[in-house]
């Protein structure tokens, strides 16, 4: 489980981690675009359909012994209940990873320059993603984390990949 604000580097982790290990990789972001698409309205319930969608089809893939990354901001206690109760039920381990950018500015330039296509999720503004920081619910779990300002993608992806691989 993949976990961070926008901008920090999950869905490209998550992308690397996945090839490497031959995973399922599920992202929230693509979930919830053809749902905006529908004409449903962004706000909590699509959220949280888009996780109850990922989880659907995570669990099949678990119960089928594949790994599965999942690639989430992840910021609540409902949202990592999601996981726990997926892994609970497929008697599956999970692994919370938390990736930050350490260096405010680098994580807002991250953001400015940012494209990933999506019309109906689109990019958050610097001001929105500093609301989720200050509304980031505190890990209850063991947690690994990274910061990617500090480490590239691949060395990530690479720490991600012995993990997975080490199961």
């Amino acid at each position: 489980m993949i976990s961070g604000l926008p901008g920090v580097g999950k869905t490209s982790v998550a992308e690397i981690a996945a090839a490497r290990t031959a995973s399922v990789h599920l992202s929230i972001d693509a979930v919830e675009e053809p749902i905006l698409a529908c004409g449903l309205q962004r706000g909590w319930q699509v959220g949280v359909a888009a996780y109850e969608a990922a989880r659907a089809m995570a669990e099949p893939n678990l119960r089928l012994g594949r790994s599965v990354i999942i690639d989430a901001v992840n910021d609540s206690e409902d949202a990592r209940l999601t996981w726990r109760a997926a892994a609970a039920r497929t008697s599956s381990p999970i692994d919370f990873v938390h990736l930050v950018v350490a260096d405010s500015q680098e994580h807002e330039r991250r953001l400015s320059g940012r494209d990933r296509s999506l019309a109906y999720v689109g990019e958050p503004t610097w001001a929105e993603v500093q609301r989720r920081r200050a509304d980031y619910a505190a890990w209850s779990d063991e947690v690994l984390e990274f910061d990617t300002a500090a480490r590239t993608v691949d060395e990530v992806a690479d720490a991600l990949s012995a993990r997975v691989g080490a199961r």
